[in-house]
């Protein structure tokens, strides 16, 4: 099934809804998903591929672009063509003039606009952002539709002119707390297609109830395209309680209720890797070498092994959390700190690991053939913007197993 990609960063999404990635055994509930495993590598396992491919992939950062294609042109030979370098605006406005941009038969359209205007982290600006689509501040002081936080819109425009028989988008969590952000964003979505669209109420998903080592709350929005799905499908989907084998969301696989793995954590995360000075990992030899500045400042604090991890961010060297502290600073892995290991803020490697990335997909990369370059600083900024990647097949999944529940077919 054809999937279209938006707000693509580097992929995490898309890794998740293409499968066939390498990942933790512990990130799989097997007693649940046996049949998610297609090789059993001991700690490590390789999922199982899904029905869904991506056929056009789209973001402003050639640093993403870079890395996505870096890794996905092992399995896509096209994937510098797949992946667009360009603005979501600009993509939509020579569209509508008739120029033939986006692919045809389009089955999903996934996309995680923005979320910087809409972050407890952020200055929370929401609609009234005032950074344009390009990410850059805006010429006047009246925010437009064109503003980086009304990008969901133009989403909404993509769905309209493809006509997905589903679309699903993400933004963080502080969207929810934000006004009636969350109502408005509902009722626009559902407006795609002349009101085509059935979006069900958006529900907020904790990425450690599904395998992944860290602390990371996204609200995941669901539309589906009213005309594609079955009688039954339709009335189900807008009951007042969504029955468990209609609920769009997958269930949780992960936490202390029976039935359910125990939450995966940093030190499950870090299995096998190298202090910087030993490896030959790219990715693990580079870390943030800003100093340590005070438990006051955002990014001071170290990881707990035997925890989940904090929320990864789009941050530069400084707000890069530690992978171990100083006795003298606080730190609290004496085993580590008494074996002569020194304190160090976690590396992009470690990050990634957090963010369910698979080993073979490389951040550090030199000059490719566009001329591109991702430095550390460009890596640990576009992991954090990523969806983590074993969700992300958490929902790829659940949507496929009832795809033809949905769509008959």
């Amino acid at each position: 099934m054809k999937l279209l990609s938006l707000f693509s960063g580097c992929g995490g999404m898309d890794i998740g809804f293409e499968g066939g990635f390498l990942c933790l055994k512990k990130s799989i509930n097997t007693q649940l998903h046996r049949d998610w495993i297609q090789e059993d590598l001991g700690e490590w396992v390789r999922v199982a591929p899904t029905k869904f491919s991506t056929v056009f992939a789209n973001d402003i950062r050639p640093d993403a672009k870079a890395a996505w294609v870096s890794y996905f042109e092992k399995n896509k030979p096209a994937a510098n063509e797949v992946y667009r370098l360009d603005s979501i605006v600009d993509l939509v406005k020579r569209a509508k003039s008739g120029e033939d941009v986006f692919p045809k038969d389009i089955d999903i359209v996934t996309g995680g606009f923005p979320c910087q205007d809409f972050s407890i982290a952020g200055k929370r600006m929401g609609f009234n952002s005032q950074k344009s689509h390009l990410g850059k501040a805006l010429e006047t002081d009246e925010p437009s539709v064109e503003s980086r936080g009304q990008l969901y819109m133009w989403m909404r425009d993509v769905v309209t002119l493809t006509a997905p028989k589903l679309f699903i988008a993400e933004n963080v969590k502080g969207l929810t707390n934000l006004e009636d952000v969350k109502q408005i964003i509902e009722k626009d979505f559902s407006m795609a297609g002349n009101g085509g669209y059935l979006v069900v109420p958006a529900i907020v998903l904790n990425a450690a109830d599904y395998g992944v080592p860290q602390s990371r709350e996204r609200v995941i929005f669901f539309g589906f395209r009213k005309n594609a799905l079955t009688a039954a499908a339709l009335e189900q989907l807008t009951a007042t309680v969504i029955p468990k084998e209609y609920n769009p969301y997958p269930e949780r696989t992960h936490g202390v209720d029976p039935g359910l793995d125990p939450i995966v954590t940093c030190s499950d995360a870090f299995i096998d890797l190298l202090e910087p000075e030993e490896t030959k990992d790219p990715a693990q030899k580079k870390y943030s070498k800003a100093k340590y500045m005070g438990s006051h400042c955002q990014g001071q604090a170290e990881v707990k092994l035997h925890s989940v991890g904090p929320t990864i961010r789009s941050e530069h060297h400084g707000n890069i959390e530690f992978r171990r502290l100083s006795k003298e600073h606080g730190g609290k892995h004496d085993e580590e700190l008494a074996a002569g290991l020194k304190e160090r803020r976690l590396t992009v490697r470690e990050c990634a690991r957090i963010q369910t990335f698979p080993d073979d997909y490389q951040f550090i990369l030199g000059k490719t053939a566009d001329n591109v370059s991702v430095a550390a600083s460009d890596a640990y900024k576009i992991i954090g913007n990523a969806v983590p990647c074993v969700l992300a097949y958490n929902i790829a999944k659940s949507i496929e197993s009832k795809w033809a529940l949905y769509f008959g077919d």
